[in-house]
């Protein structure tokens, strides 16, 4: 089993697992093509870490599997606007760590 692990990107990590759910079982090959298309930034991001995990196992991309495609919470930047009568609003900056994890035939 081989593995490629991405931390501290600057993207959600609710919005990323709604990606990562739908390649786990997958086929390597047919999870980069779906990726490939999907319009979201975290299936780009996704996608390369798929291709890195495929990269390590030393298979090519029709052998493996992807056993698991986990997304964790990072640290929160936390930014804040300037509102009206000299108040402020907080900005949340989520980021999230990307494990994927293949395994040849």
């Amino acid at each position: 089993m081989a593995r490629a692990l991405l931390k501290f990107i600057r993207v959600s990590p609710i919005k990323s697992r709604l990606i990562a759910r739908e390649i786990q079982g997958m086929n390597a090959e047919e999870a980069l093509a779906a990726l490939e298309f999907t319009p979201n930034k975290a299936a780009k991001i996704i996608s390369k870490v798929l291709a890195s995990a495929v990269a390590n196992s030393g298979n090519e991309a029709e052998d493996c599997t992807v056993t698991s495609c986990r997304v964790d919470n990072g640290p929160v930047l936390k930014r804040f606007r300037p509102r009206a009568r000299g108040m402020a609003s907080g900005i949340r900056k989520p980021t999230a760590h990307i494990l994927v994890e293949v395994e040849g035939k």
